[in-house]
């Protein structure tokens, strides 16, 4: 059975009825979903960290110290993924789900990618 606090970048308000955050770094906040035994058990919202503190790895380990062990993100660079990694967050593709629900029933059906360095993009105009 799946059992995971998962972190989704969404636009405001959050919630599982929210659009998913094209990139993790800029999202507004995140919609964070506890699973136990592979469903739903809480809903809760994050707010999000701004770049300047920590550059790219500020909201790697903002998200590390509220638990979270899993990200699913649809944008991101090398470095916070690298950084995701180092702090044993599991990183998963996406975003073509209408919502955040439908993105969190697609990673629990097993239906996403894991993230990887062929994912990656610069963001921001700089090389993450």
């Amino acid at each position: 059975m799946i059992q995971a606090r998962i972190a989704i970048p969404s636009t405001l308000p959050g919630g599982l009825e929210s659009a998913v955050g094209e990139h993790f770094g800029h999202c507004d906040l995140y919609t964070v979903v506890d699973v136990t035994e592979g469903k739903v058990a809480q809903v809760g919202i994050l707010p999000n960290v701004p770049h300047e503190q920590g550059g790219c790895l500020g909201p790697v380990n903002h998200l590390a110290r509220h638990g979270v062990t899993v990200l699913i993100a649809g944008g991101m660079g090398l470095r916070p993924l690298m950084g995701f990694n180092e702090v044993g967050i599991e990183v998963f593709r996406g975003t073509k789900a209408s919502n955040v629900e439908a993105t969190v029933k697609s990673f629990l059906e097993g239906g996403l990618e894991r993230f990887t360095q062929d994912h990656t993009c610069g963001g921001g105009g700089h090389q993450h």
